[in-house]
């Protein structure tokens, strides 16, 4: 076998081609990256904002929150139910709430946005995963206040604490910042429930009820009440399969990260290829005299791949070295008839993902340059200078 410290002097010898080679690999990883954390970020968003044992109640034909109402009498009552959970301090887990659209310029980089105007009460807030708040206070009941998270009053005007939004020509305060464990529920706007009654002035309809079950049976058999019980008639949906659907746009995004990456990758396997090649061609000589000591074909196009491999793991690790300030920086994306923000994730799959991306095109763009060399003729290669 030819010894490793053969390659790496070449690498060095050769620093400027290396440099170029390490450079464009590093960036098309670190672009790969990005697209694959911002998937991976609004994947979680969306995952963990289901709860196994959840269900969601809308109306007949509703398929989601915005379109659906329910008359609050109605909603009311499915709190009465046999099968639903209670907390601690005995009250069912049954969170009656009225979602409406709020349309928000954004900070700084203009244009406008829908956001979700969730209003509930406080049983409500508990049934969000991971729910705490981090600064200000709860908001009060009467007071027309209202809540967000610091993701959403970094991003639209009007959501810092001590700002006022108007619905409907009604002025809600923000008084306080949430976090709900990074899900989805992080991308909205929560007040009361009879304040945004009153202020969309729909006292009597609400938008939906969650709530939890005691177990999957009871779920399942909740699910079966609300559909034929004359007195509901609702849709009830398994919050995990709610969010399933809305995940679907978050896999486009990703099919688009895909395609993007390959495109990217097929342009740096060229670089390296060429990085290759020129190696080849101007070590001709080199190539000879090995062969003429006696170092077989394999150890020879093992050596320059190994060369090319070296040059897009070094890019690989720099362009996923690179990802790291991102991590956790929170952005957006519309869906549906709102906009969803979420952080972008680089954990340790996403950046595996980076690294077997650079070892692939160390491999692929080494290939054909290290079976060049191997077919030399060696009296031609001895006679290159």
């Amino acid at each position: 076998m030819i010894p490793a410290k053969y390659n790496l002097r070449n690498l060095r010898v050769r620093w400027m081609t290396t440099l170029l080679t390490v450079v464009s690999t590093g960036l098309v990883v670190w672009a790969s990256v990005l697209c694959f954390g911002l998937t991976d970020g609004l994947q979680y968003a969306l995952k963990v904002t289901g709860h196994e044992l959840d269900l969601i109640v809308l109306r007949k034909g509703a398929t989601d929150e915005i379109g659906s109402g329910i008359e609050q009498k109605v909603a009311r009552e499915i709190a009465s139910l046999p099968g639903i959970a209670k907390n601690e301090q005995g009250q069912p887990q049954c969170s009656v709430e009225f979602v409406t659209i709020l349309t928000k310029p954004r900070r700084n980089s203009g244009g406008t946005v829908n956001l979700i105007v969730r209003g509930l009460e406080s049983i409500g807030r508990t049934l969000r995963p991971g729910f705490r708040i981090v600064q200000g206070r709860d908001i009060e009941p009467g007071k027309f206040e209202a809540m967000t998270s610091r993701s959403m009053a970094a991003r639209f005007e009007n959501l810092a604490i001590g700002e006022k939004i108007e619905v409907n020509r009604q002025y809600f305060e923000i008084v306080g910042y949430y976090e709900a464990a990074g899900s989805a529920a992080e991308s909205e706007v929560w007040t009361d429930l009879r304040d945004l009654t009153i202020a969309r002035k729909t006292p009597a309809a609400v938008s939906a009820v969650c709530l939890r079950a005691e177990s999957p049976e009871q779920r399942d058999a909740l699910t079966t009440v609300l559909a034929k019980d004359k007195r509901f008639q609702l849709n009830a949906i398994r919050e995990t399969k709610y969010f399933e659907d809305q995940m679907n746009q978050a896999n486009a995004v990703q099919y688009i990260g895909y395609i993007i990456a390959g495109f990217l990758i097929f342009g740096a396997m060229f670089a390296a290829a060429n990085t290759m090649y020129a190696a080849v061609a101007s070590r001709a000589r080199e190539i000879g005299t090995l062969r003429a000591l006696g170092f077989p074909q394999g150890s020879i196009l093992l050596s320059f791949l190994f060369e090319s491999v070296v040059l897009c793991s070094l890019g690989g690790l720099i362009g996923c070295l690179g990802t790291l300030p991102f991590n956790g920086l929170s952005t957006g994306t519309a869906n549906q008839f709102s906009e969803i923000t979420f952080s972008f994730r680089f954990g340790p799959r996403v950046l595996a993902q980076g690294v077997m991306l650079a070892l692939v095109m160390g491999l692929l763009g080494g290939l054909l340059p290290a079976i060049r060399a191997v077919r030399l003729n060696i009296i031609t290669a001895l006679r290159e200078r």
